[in-house]
């Protein structure tokens, strides 16, 4: 576990660098190879007035309270430490030992000196139904902050990437926010004083899980298929193919070319052969004039399923011809057909781009395409935060 500090010099618009009045005071890093990209992180900060404590996501297992006592800092920047709810993850909520960090921040927050006037926390969708959560809201209402829960994705700010994520936003002072709204998690930004509130909400006090249709999946022609929901091709639904449709007509959300590298060795990011045969039902496939992408986790470019998306670089080739009667070829007849979509990986450069970092964003060479990945999944998107600091801090 390494730490950085260090004071940003003056912030440009639009370069995301901090302000000369801000201090990072700590960093910590779970991943050995973080704190070597750590800069640009702390650089996606809004200006503040004063010091900034910035506990980085959920490799925080802080064990100096003398540290944490004496700061006298202005905001908490945090992922908490509640455990993904992934397939390649375990969900323990309390009883997980890698919540122990986060646990103990909430165990030294009411004892310390000077409390933090402003908190910012980030993690998955689902902490919000966690008892790790209902700590969190019992110790800074006792420690007297206002405070404010969301869902958001970079969608709704016209990002191409959907990284749909739980924020907490909470403020020392006696008066609520004039957009709070007790008890309930906001699925968009606030609008200004003269709007309207937002409409969509969730109810935080609901403890139970929307249950997701499982659709009705047909490999090939002769599994039998019955519902609404059944399979048209690649293991999609109607409606999903429909709710893709819908995402890609937005003219609200900026294209994936936008984001996307120009010169780069495609031959180096294609699909392998191997898994394009044992993935190909499952890919989701995107092109550049998508409007849309999945989330992209660390596990990308190692595993396939539910790591993110893909992208078609041929794209006069029909996907719906493509996957006509694939069931039914060779494997050697299969691999020449998904060949013609040349789908390949996202590069690391193009996540980070979507993500929102700075265009002068890079990774030191020792970095390896791996490890890039792995950072730029357990990452958040700068944007969403950016404006989530600065509505904390207006």
């Amino acid at each position: 576990m390494r730490e950085r500090r260090g004071r940003g010099g003056r912030r440009n618009h639009g370069t995301g660098r901090p302000s000369s009045k801000e201090e990072a005071v700590a960093a910590r890093e779970w991943s050995p190879c973080g704190p070597w990209s750590s800069t640009a992180e702390l650089g996606a900060c809004t200006r503040l007035s004063e010091k900034a404590v910035y506990l980085h996501k959920w490799w925080l297992l802080l064990r100096s309270t003398p540290l944490l006592m004496k700061c006298t800092s202005t905001i908490f920047l945090t992922h908490s430490s509640w455990p993904r709810r992934l397939k390649i993850g375990l969900q323990g909520d309390v009883t997980d030992p890698r919540t122990n960090s986060f646990l103990y921040i909430l165990d030294i927050l009411p004892r310390l000196q000077k409390l933090p006037k402003y908190i910012l926390l980030e993690n998955v969708k689902g902490f919000e139904i966690s008892s790790t959560r209902d700590l969190l809201i019992q110790t800074i209402e006792n420690c007297g902050f206002q405070y404010q829960e969301f869902l958001l994705s970079p969608t709704s700010l016209g990002i191409p990437n959907s990284r749909l994520r739980y924020f907490l936003i909470a403020k020392l002072q006696p008066e609520p926010f004039p957009f709070q709204a007790p008890g309930q998690v906001l699925m968009e930004f606030p609008k200004t004083e003269s709007e309207h509130p937002p409409k969509y909400a969730i109810n935080a006090e609901k403890k139970t899980e929307e249950k997701k249709t499982e659709p009705n999946i047909c490999f090939d022609s002769s599994t039998q298929c019955s519902g609404k929901d059944t399979i048209l091709f690649k293991l999609e639904t109607a409606g999903e193919i429909a709710r893709k449709h819908q995402q890609d007509s937005d003219l609200s959300v900026r294209m994936l070319k936008d984001f996307l590298e120009d010169d780069i060795d495609k031959h180096s990011f294609f699909l392998p052969p191997k898994s394009l045969l044992r993935y190909a039902l499952l890919l989701d496939i995107v092109k550049p004039t998508s409007r849309r992408s999945m989330c992209f986790t660390k596990g990308y470019g190692r595993y396939i399923e539910g790591t993110g998306s893909v992208l078609q670089t041929t794209e006069d080739v029909q996907i719906e011809n493509i996957y006509k009667s694939l069931t039914s070829l060779s494997q050697e007849e299969k691999i020449m057909r998904l060949s013609m979509l040349q789908l390949r990986f996202f590069t690391p450069k193009e996540i980070a781009n979507l993500l929102g970092f700075p265009p002068e964003f890079g990774f030191p060479e020792m970095t390896t395409i791996k490890q890039r990945y792995r950072l730029l999944g357990n990452s958040l998107n700068v944007h969403v935060v950016a404006k989530l600091i600065k509505i904390l801090c207006d």
